[in-house]
């Protein structure tokens, strides 16, 4: 794959990315990437240290446009959607992605922040691949028009499994599709790997499409 780079310094999101994409990229998907809390600040290359572009610069071909965003050494995912939302919309825009192909994963604090942006646009992403990850549990009924498929370590100390497990009973209960994977005997970082390595989870992602575009009410959206 191809890689093109662009910082902070050159664009106006407030925040670096890295694009990886084939020569051939008409009528691919996007797949969206969020690194974990060690990888903030601006030194862009370490996001490459996990997950799905660690997998790209060792040679496995993604059959997608691959965006991975750099979150600011102040803050965590969840603090910057509107700005992470923005460099979503450029890359869809400059690769012509079509609107029901933006899916979107990510691990640890990226886990966190994958559940955050699909709850807070609940009718962009064709489908949710969170990594270790958690999130407000009482907000997941905005997800019921969005498959998750998750992904935990059963031996995770970080972040413990109940936060996947909670995060999916929600979705469930309010009616929509998700599924978590617990994997035997595996911790935060080796879980994290397996994940992406050895599990169905990018293939899954990238084989979904949106038909509902319809926007989710936001909980408790009756009382504003």
């Amino acid at each position: 794959m191809n890689k093109s780079i662009s910082l902070s310094c050159e664009n106006s999101f407030s925040m670096n990315f890295e694009v990886f994409y084939p020569d051939d990229f008409e009528d691919l998907p996007l797949l969206v990437y969020l690194h974990g809390a060690g990888e903030r600040g601006g030194v862009l290359e370490h996001v490459e240290r996990h997950g799905v572009p660690k997998l790209i610069l060792e040679g496995r071909e993604i059959p997608a446009v691959v965006l991975c965003p750099q979150c600011p050494e102040w803050a965590v995912w969840d603090n910057v959607v509107r700005d992470l939302k923005a460099v979503i919309d450029h890359i869809v825009d400059k690769f012509s992605i079509k609107p029901d192909r933006i899916c979107i994963t990510g691990s640890s604090m990226g886990g966190y922040g994958t559940w955050m942006m699909g709850k807070t646009y609940t009718n962009f992403f064709s489908a949710l691949g969170p990594v270790a990850g958690g999130g407000m549990a009482w907000r997941t009924s905005n997800l019921r028009t969005t498959p998750v498929l998750t992904v935990h370590g059963a031996a995770d100390d970080d972040v413990l499994p109940v936060y996947s497990e909670l995060m999916v009973g929600g979705v469930l209960a309010a009616g929509g599709t998700a599924r978590l994977l617990l994997l035997d005997g595996q911790g935060h970082n080796d879980g994290i790997d397996y994940a992406y390595r050895h599990t169905e989870l990018i293939d899954w992602l990238l084989k979904q499409r949106r038909t509902d575009f319809e926007p989710v009410p936001e909980n408790c959206s009756e009382y504003f």
